[in-house]
């Protein structure tokens, strides 16, 4: 491995670990780096899963503040990004790789539109006295946490932006809250996944990869926490939607 190529891949997870941490979709940055350098697409995909592991646990850490008050509302919800993940890995290393490229884009799409409608949907359910996190709510959001958790697993580019999608029209609580608890589901998604490969087919990991990334990420990590949290509602909800149409555009492209 030359030194140019062990900077790029090093670069490319800290910008991972601080897109990851303010939006999701670091993925598009860490995975087209090691497509370039010649590494097989599978291989690349889980080497890249297993190193964001480090990103999402300082992301999640830089967090922590916001999460805090919602812990039970992750305890209840870490399962189905668990079971997800494991279902999203699985599919990952049994089905070929353009089963989901036609369905990914859309949900990203429909993240996006989430994302920019979620304030005015959640005071419109809180003008008909829906503002608490009711059975059937709580459901609908287990449930898409379960399938954003098994695309994640599968590829998880944009996982973040389908987690603050959902969220924001589900959960009535503020933007960096849902940006910390998406944090924390994708830190439990990566990790779920890693371990799946590590198990099911450990020839695919290339653990000089997964160092790089992870020191990278790692970093990233903490500096987007410290840009994210400081980030108005209005510019976060912003940067969302820029980076999930630039992740459009490239998985269309």
């Amino acid at each position: 491995m030359s030194p140019l190529e062990v900077g790029a891949i090093l670069l490319a997870g800290v910008w991972a670990g601080m897109i990851n941490t303010i939006v999701g979709s670091g993925t598009l940055v860490t995975f087209p780096t090691l497509l370039f350098f010649g590494y097989p697409p599978v291989s690349a995909n889980i080497s890249n899963s297993l190193g964001l592991v480090a990103g999402g646990v300082s992301g999640a850490w830089g967090y922590r503040r916001e999460v805090a008050p919602f812990l039970d509302l992750v305890k209840k919800l870490a399962p189905a990004s668990l079971v997800g993940s494991v279902i999203g890995a699985l599919l990952l290393l049994v089905l070929p790789e353009s089963a989901f490229e036609a369905i990914v884009p859309v949900l990203i799409a429909l993240a996006l539109l989430l994302v920019v409608l979620g304030p005015r949907l959640s005071r419109w359910a809180a003008s008909q006295h829906a503002d608490e996190l009711t059975t059937g709510r709580l459901v609908a959001l287990i449930a898409g946490v379960l399938v954003a958790g098994a695309y994640g697993g599968y590829f998880g580019a944009a996982q973040g932006i389908l987690l603050v999608g959902l969220m924001s029209v589900l959960l009535p609580v503020h933007i960096q809250a849902i940006n910390g608890i998406k944090n924390l589901l994708g830190v439990i998604v990566n990790f779920t996944a890693a371990m799946v490969f590590v198990i099911v087919d450990p020839a695919q990991v290339n653990w000089t990869v997964v160092l790089l990334i992870a020191v990278g990420s790692f970093a990233g990590g903490f500096i987007g926490a410290r840009i994210g949290r400081k980030m108005p509602a209005w510019l976060l909800r912003a940067t969302i939607v820029v980076i999930g149409v630039v992740a459009i555009v490239v998985l269309l492209v």
